[in-house]
């Protein structure tokens, strides 16, 4: 049995041409995902696998959805104690625990707001966010430098009636979650239904200026992720699904939730603390993973090990987003497993909005074609549309239909969002060229862009050619200041071990190794050594901070 056959027109497609043209969403007038596809797996399929838990510390442990129904009621009943509710912001902190699925299960089902936050924030991160969305409660993971961060905060913020650790510690002035939930009286359905167009989700998404935008997602917004799963990480029924993401950050509920469900698959959860190659490969061998996803950055690091002794028989389907991905890398992960990486692309705001469908033969590097539930459009800086080539804003067409799985706003912030949605588009503030078989080419964010001599330059591109040298680790590419270009491209790199700062030599070759891996108008003119860049807390590179750097 797969749920997601009940959400869509047509759920079989001979080709491509057939996909594009008949992929349509069914939209059921009042949808919760907790009620309609974790309680009717357990209803109709009780021991259908849904989640296997594993930390790096040998533990592990299965959940069926009767598991997921049984865990997420306990859960919300002892919500419903603490006097969490409908509409009420519940923010989860919870790294890679399995709470985190009884939890936001759970929030769903009571119609609550659930806030996904990354473990690393810090006082002053977390007050903002308190304040910003005036939240309830906080469901936090029972370690002393996360627990000591929320309790600075209290004092800043007057919204938080309760704090809640999911252990092992639980001090003082905190609730215990696995007490709470094991005493917890059975679990009574609110009577009233959730409405499609209630807020589910909130996601702070650090942007490289200012503070967090708080992008809010309706009910609705998990059948949009149906794409994802079935159609670009291409999960199999009763297969087992892994994607690399922290439970704060959105790529989890893109790859560790909803589509995956959906299609009747099982995710995997890996549960450590510092990433190693060769433990991941270990992993899709011991459990017989059979579809992966993960970001550009893992595949660099996971060719680099002897692949051939890993078992990966299992593994039939990859895919991979974040940043473009390196010809160099797709080439040898082919010749090493005998799998395509498939590209994808999207914003916390969005689902999957362009992708490398199974259909497609990859073109590495670019992000492949519009999901055909979004109408996307590339707009020249003119206003019009673009032709074959030419670099324009990624924009979504709302007008005529909204499409599922867009955010509702940006929440509180009615002249942010007006910003970017507007004469009926949604502007993501992307930037992309299309070439002549439709395929999508990230270049970078609007304000990255680089215009020198005329011509502009995106730093992606560049940044790409850049990692391909032996020497380099990690690069920004940013404009810098020119008299007579206006601006020129800057490279900030950081080394690896081997190499030494300060040598014109070295200056040198890469400049030319640039020049010859892309067009040689881009290469970087000047070249900085640092040891690390400046970032935001969800890892985004803080261009802004180095161009204001040099523009002082």
């Amino acid at each position: 049995m797969i749920l997601s056959e009940r959400y869509l027109k047509k759920n079989q497609f001979k080709d491509l041409d057939d996909f594009i043209k008949n992929l349509e969403y069914i939209v059921p007038d009042h949808f919760n995902f907790g009620y309609d596809v974790v309680d009717e797996y357990a209803r109709l399929e009780p021991d259908k696998l849904a989640l296997v838990w594993a930390n790096d510390q040998g533990m592990h442990q299965n959940f069926t959805f009767a598991d997921i129904k049984k865990y997420s009621d306990q859960t919300a009943s002892y919500f419903q104690s603490l006097g969490i509710g409908r509409g009420d912001k519940v923010m989860l902190i919870l790294k890679r625990r399995f709470e985190f699925w009884f939890s936001i299960i759970a929030l769903h089902k009571l119609g609550a707001v659930c806030i996904p936050a990354t473990h690393l924030l810090m006082k002053k991160d977390i007050i903002y966010r308190n304040n910003a969305a005036s939240i309830k409660a906080i469901v936090a993971v029972g370690e002393p430098n996360v627990l000591e961060q929320i309790d600075l905060a209290m004092s800043e913020s007057p919204t938080v009636m309760r704090k809640i650790s999911v252990g092992p510690e639980v001090p003082d002035g905190w609730s215990d979650f696995n007490s709470g939930i094991a005493h917890a009286p059975t679990f009574i359905r609110p009577e009233e239904p959730t409405q499609n167009a209630d807020t589910s989700l909130l996601y702070f998404t650090s942007g490289t200026t200012g503070n967090p935008k708080m992008v809010a997602h309706d009910f609705t917004y998990p059948i949009g992720h149906i794409t994802t799963a079935s159609f670009w990480h291409n999960v199999q029924e009763n297969g087992l699904h892994l994607t690399v993401a922290d439970t704060g950050w959105g790529k989890a509920v893109w790859g560790k939730l909803y589509g995956q469900w959906f299609a009747g698959c099982a995710v995997l959860v890996y549960d450590h603390e510092k990433f190693s190659p060769s433990d991941m490969l270990d992993l899709i061998g011991k459990y017989k993973v059979t579809s992966f996803c993960a970001p550009p950055t893992v595949y660099r690091f996971m060719i680099r090990e002897d692949m051939s002794k890993y078992d990966l028989s299992s593994l039939k389907y990859c895919t991979v987003a974040g940043e473009p991905l390196n010809a160099e890398v797709y080439n040898r992960f082919l010749k090493l497993t005998g799998i395509r990486l498939m590209e994808g692309f999207g914003q916390t705001e969005t689902v999957l909005a362009i992708a490398t469908f199974p259909w497609m033969e990859p073109k590495p590097g670019s992000m492949g074609i519009p999901n055909p539930t979004y109408d996307i459009r590339l707009e020249h800086p003119e206003g019009r549309l673009c032709e074959e080539g030419e670099i324009g804003e990624i924009v979504i067409r709302t007008d005529k239909k909204l499409p599922v799985g867009i955010f509702k706003e940006y929440y509180r912030e009615p002249e942010r969002t007006a910003s970017v949605w507007y004469e009926g588009y949604y502007h993501t503030g992307d930037l992309a060229w299309r070439d002549e078989d439709g395929y999508f080419w990230f270049v970078g964010r609007l304000d990255d862009v680089i215009k020198s001599s005329g011509y502009r330059i995106g730093p992606f591109e560049v940044e790409s050619a850049l990692m391909e040298h032996p020497a380099v680790v990690e690069c920004a590419v940013t404009a810098a200041p020119d008299e007579i270009r206006g601006q020129v491209v800057k490279a900030s790199i950081v080394l690896a071990p081997e190499y030494r700062p300060g040598s014109d030599m070295l200056v040198k070759e890469i400049q030319e190794h640039v020049k010859h891996t892309t067009a040689p108008y881009k290469y970087p003119r000047i070249i900085e050594f640092v040891t690390e860049l400046p970032k935001t807390i969800s890892g985004k590179i803080r261009r802004i901070e180095i161009r204001n750097k040099d523009t002082r």
